[in-house]
């Protein structure tokens, strides 16, 4: 007889009024929204039977809702404030459960938002080291400590005097020793908390008995601040850290880049037009991106623009680059192999810049596809990498500085 597989209730806290972050769990972040990542990592997960979104936001839920998540209550007004603790939000969601469906867990896991980037088997793993210890109250994921508490002071008020903070068994002075010979230390990070429902009916979220689930510092990311959003984001774009993403797994720029196709409006302008009385169309596009191609061409990297346009504007902008122009094609993604052939590039040696849904069906077609920063939804979704600049406001000299810098050249 097999034994039946566990209940294990992933649980993910978001109230709708982040204030150093407005709006923060439904921001974009990396072409999601930032609780997709915590959603994917309950989802994804073998041993979760079951991922729920605590809220107070109605737009929230029905993120969540589209990410895979349910959203059976919205949490009350009172549990959704800034000095809200983590207790009695999972105490109301269990409660809730409880009286609604007579749903009864065996392990609650939380994902905070916050720390998005997260290794693929991260929650399984704190999950297993639970369930094989029935002595333990909760798991708790852990990365060794960056700064040593053995090395730490307190300074007396009135006296003014120093005083460690901590003492060491054997080492007389432990602020003067060696960090080799001092105890091993650990900071808990907010990937990962595996919990039994009883310790959080009992009053705590974690017990007295908690084990440790090591993560590797490479992922440790806790965003509070646009700093931190800065660095997570590219920790998504540029490292080689593989993590549990929402949707498809996102490409890196290939090593070696021959040839970057470029959309033109929207990429090279900022996607506005203005229009005379005689009907002539004008455009706003950005002189850096032109020193910018200038360098990159140097460097052996061609560079041509594919446009749905038949605008005299666009010819004309290409003419003043040097570029080549393919202008008035409609099927994009039909004419790009035989524009590759032309040039004499493999696909695997193309990046594709676009912004629209029309440009969606190229981005299989080559090895990386990026979008600029204000692009469509779907195609913000559907990129490799977003820009951090918009379009007409340098991302194509963003694009440029991103692969001089890969080659060692500086523009």
């Amino acid at each position: 007889m097999v034994d039946a597989k566990p209940e294990v209730l992933a649980i993910i806290p978001a109230r709708g009024g982040s204030k150093g972050i407005p709006r923060k769990n439904i921001k974009s972040f990396a072409g999601h929204p930032l609780i997709a990542y915590s959603i994917a990592a309950g989802v994804q997960a073998e041993s979760v039977t079951r991922v729920i979104v605590s809220t107070d936001d109605e737009e929230i839920a029905t993120v969540a809702r589209e990410y895979g998540a349910e959203v059976p209550f919205l949490r009350p007004e009172e549990l959704a404030q800034d000095q809200t603790l983590d207790l009695p939000v999972f105490q109301h969601a269990l409660r809730w459960l409880e009286e609604h469906e007579g749903y009864r867990p065996e392990v609650v896991v939380q994902l905070r938002p916050t720390s998005p980037v997260r290794p693929p088997h991260l929650v399984d793993e704190a999950v297993r080291i639970l369930l094989e210890h029935p002595e333990a109250d909760s798991v708790r994921g852990v990365v060794p400590a960056g700064q040593n508490p053995h090395k730490m002071w307190r300074i007396d008020p009135q006296s003014g005097m120093m005083k460690n903070l901590l003492d060491v068994p054997g080492v007389d002075e432990p602020y003067n020793a060696p960090r080799q010979i001092l105890p091993p230390v650990y900071w808990q990070t907010g990937h990962i908390d595996a919990i039994r429902p009883r310790v959080i009916h009992g009053g705590s979220m974690s017990g007295r008995i908690i084990l440790p689930v090591m993560v590797d510092p490479a992922y440790t990311v806790d965003i509070d601040t646009p700093k931190d959003w800065a660095r997570s984001e590219w920790l998504v774009w540029y490292s080689d850290l593989e993590i549990v993403y929402p949707g498809r797994r996102r490409r890196p720029l290939p090593q070696r880049v021959d040839l970057v196709v470029l959309d033109f409006d929207g990429v090279m302008t900022d996607n506005r037009v203005w229009v005379n009385e005689e009907g002539r169309e004008m455009v706003a596009a950005n002189r850096s991106d032109s020193l910018g191609l200038g360098y990159l061409r140097r460097e052996g990297v061609k560079v041509v623009v594919l446009s749905t346009e038949t605008n005299p504007v666009v010819a004309a902008r290409c003419r003043k680059l040097n570029l080549p122009v393919y202008q008035g094609v409609a099927d994009k993604a039909a004419a790009l192999p035989g524009i590759l052939q032309e040039m004499g590039v493999l696909p695997e040696n193309t990046i594709y810049v676009g912004n629209d849904s029309n440009d969606i069906p190229c981005f299989p077609l080559v090895a990386c596809a990026l979008v600029v920063e204000d692009a469509q939804t779907a195609a913000r979704r559907a990129a490799d990498i977003i820009l951090t600049r918009k379009g007409g406001h340098g991302a194509v000299r963003e694009v440029c500085d991103i692969l001089l810098q890969r080659m060692g050249k500086f523009a």
